[in-house]
């Protein structure tokens, strides 16, 4: 196999650009692993090839290739990425943990997690990862990381005890139900109900980390 092409993106060829060649390679990987999550969102596995990825990116596929050798390379890095993006924009939203009164907010802000562009990505990578050997071991690394890191956002912003007895089965169920209110949103607008399931479970929460 001869070596993968080295050109450089469409965008960064404008005269005079002294952008050093770091930061453009580093802005280049940005554009890819977003163009990616948004292609697979929108067109899912089979309608987002690497050619379609680059193009929205307005990079060369050679540059996407210098990237992302394999397409798996691609999408699996593409939704890790943004998963990592949404985990700080969460915790930016609470620098300081969450107060009693602040919980349905936290739940609020970790159901949302579930309902937007990236868990949709993330489903077509799933269900892809079903038919793909190739793809699914990966896939599987991913999906056992980004629900970790999930886990303990939500411990955090909680600020949950999981020493007592049932408070981590607590907050794992807390997430489970936030991924399905994320599929039952796939195809109608769930807002609704989904607001009324969000108050139930602040109050089930607040009732199972209540200081014994």
């Amino acid at each position: 196999m001869g070596a993968v092409s080295t050109v450089g993106d469409r965008t960064d060829r404008s005269p005079g650009d002294r952008t050093p060649k770091q930061d453009r390679s580093r802005a280049t990987r940005q554009r890819l692993l977003e163009a990616a999550v948004a292609c697979l969102a929108e067109h899912g596995w089979a309608g987002s090839t690497v050619s379609v990825v680059a193009e929205r990116a307005g990079v060369s596929r050679g540059a996407a290739q210098h990237h992302f050798p394999t397409r798996e390379d691609l999408f699996t890095a593409a939704v890790e990425y943004v998963a990592e993006e949404r985990s700080e924009a969460i915790r930016a939203l609470f620098p300081q943990g969450a107060a009693a009164g602040d919980r349905r907010a936290v739940v609020s802000a970790l159901v949302d997690l579930y309902t937007g562009p990236l868990f949709r990505a993330a489903l077509h990578l799933w269900v892809a990862a079903s038919n793909e050997e190739q793809l699914r071991p990966q896939v599987t690394e991913l999906e056992a990381r980004v629900g970790r890191e999930t886990h303990r956002i939500a411990v955090d912003l909680l600020d949950a005890d999981e020493s007592r007895p049932g408070v981590r089965e607590t907050v794992q169920g807390l997430l489970d139900m936030a991924r399905g209110l994320g599929l039952a949103n796939l195809l109608t607008d769930d807002k609704g109900r989904r607001e009324k399931v969000v108050a139930q479970w602040t109050a089930l929460l607040e009732t199972a980390l209540r200081a014994a």
